[in-house]
């Protein structure tokens, strides 16, 4: 029996129980969420029970990444960074057991997929306690979005600024 007949029949035994009337229209229902293309927990590990969609940054799947191509130097680091649809994918299955702040932290990961690494770093420098203005923590939200398209990451950083300035912890400039 496949997963969806038997969670098809589960679900109806249940609402059966329930003194539900209307069967069709809930089957139905269960069919138009078995058609979902959201990734949900029966969906991983990922990497084992859809390899197909795990792809690397450099477009590379999972399954053409091996010990002897990174040998022979056809692999490289970019070929084996995670993708921002991986992420995605990861987040989807996060949110289906209720870990909503865990899938949204894994949203921001694959906003800052775009940013280059040494940019990240200064960034993260500029969020510590004293080192930035509230302008410069503005600037860097307004870049965050409008260059990379960092929208939730732009807005983290914006609600840093607003609580620095709350707590004094914007840097002081004579």
């Amino acid at each position: 029996m496949n997963q969806d007949l038997l969670i098809k029949q589960i679900v109806e035994e249940v609402l059966k129980n329930m003194n539900s009337t209307n069967i069709n229209e809930v089957s139905d229902i269960v069919k138009d969420v078995l058609k979902s293309d959201k990734v949900t927990s029966a969906n991983y590990p990922l990497g084992e029970k859809m390899p197909e969609k795990i792809k690397s940054q450099s477009g590379i799947k999972l399954s053409d990444v091996t010990l002897d191509k990174v040998i022979k130097g056809e692999i490289g680091s970019k070929d084996i960074r995670i993708s921002k649809e991986t992420l995605e994918l990861q987040a989807q299955v996060a949110e289906s057991v209720g870990r909503n702040a865990f899938a949204q932290n894994l949203r921001k990961a694959a906003e800052l997929i775009a940013v280059p690494d040494d940019r990240i770093l200064e960034i993260y420098d500029a969020l510590r306690p004293y080192r930035s203005t509230k302008q410069e923590l503005y600037d860097i939200a307004d870049e965050l979005k409008n260059k990379y398209g960092c929208t939730i990451n732009s807005e983290f950083v914006i609600e840093a600024a607003n609580v620095y300035e709350q707590r004094g912890r914007l840097k002081v400039v004579d």
